[in-house]
């Protein structure tokens, strides 16, 4: 029996007057792999704050991992969600294989007197392998990539053994070689641990995975369209999310956008 990762049923954020999400209903299940997809103003990191446990809707319900946001001590379901944010911050001359040991306590640096077990550095070398940076496990942080620290951002989300991973815009300030190197080692999760729910949020077609399940597209606060990756990622339903005239076409499980020109008629 498939199990339910996250349930949202008719929920509605209001902020000082505006909503923000209006009637928003979707499900996840484990193993499947989300795109969100919008606009800027979308209403997409309100949907992330929601899916990470960090916010209440104002109306609706939302359970996650079994648990209804409102009836369940947040920060102790936040310790079963991965969350991948490449805006991390890193102050303290950590490695990479510190960064990655700072999820398991979820916080910036280490914790005073507290210190890793070996089982856990062992976990967080294999985490740093799998992800390509097996050569990189005891570079200082300041000194890697954005790629290199992208993935090692993904390392870290995963050492505490979520069930439901959340990735925000991970491919943010990448250059070409690094986004599809991250691309890769997303592709690998499913692979490695094909249980995993992952919901990641981008503004760029580009950076869809090719193991995408399943895509949500959302305007003014409100779906376009949901279902799977191959029925939602069409030219017609990203033209009426971006509300411009958009050709979308699909590779090897990848997709590209172009926008469609305007045709001018002459007079004869």
């Amino acid at each position: 029996m498939t199990q339910t990762v996250l349930r949202a049923e008719a929920i509605g954020v209001v902020r000082g007057g505006r909503h923000l999400l209006a009637d928003v209903s979707v499900t996840i299940e484990a193993g499947q792999s989300w795109v969100v997809l919008g606009p800027n103003g979308a209403g997409k990191s309100t949907l992330l704050s929601l899916f990470g446990a960090v916010a209440h809707p104002t109306s609706g319900t939302v359970h996650v991992l079994g648990h209804q946001l409102g009836r369940v001590d947040m920060r102790e379901l936040r310790t079963h969600i991965g969350h991948v944010n490449p805006r991390h911050r890193v102050d303290a001359p950590l490695t990479a294989r510190d960064v990655v040991l700072t999820g398991l306590t979820n916080t910036p640096e280490f914790v005073p007197r507290w210190s890793p077990k070996v089982e856990q550095i062992r976990r967080a070398d294999d985490l740093i392998a799998s992800l390509g940076l097996a050569d990189r496990a005891g570079a200082p942080w300041q000194v890697m990539s954005q790629g290199e620290r992208g993935r090692t951002l993904i390392a870290r989300a995963l050492i505490g053994e979520p069930h439901l991973l959340i990735l925000d815009e991970p491919a943010t300030g990448l250059d070409l070689a690094a986004r599809e190197q991250l691309l890769a080692a997303m592709d690998g999760l499913r692979r490695s641990d094909p249980q995993l729910a992952t919901v990641l949020v981008t503004h760029h077609i580009e950076e869809i995975p090719a193991t995408t399940s399943h895509a949500l597209l959302l305007r003014d606060g409100r779906i376009v369209a949901k279902g799977p990756a191959a029925a939602v990622l069409t030219s017609e339903a990203i033209s009426a999310c971006f509300d411009h005239p958009i050709s979308i076409v699909g590779n090897n499980g990848r997709w590209f956008a172009q926008a469609v020109p305007h045709l001018e008629t002459r007079a004869g």
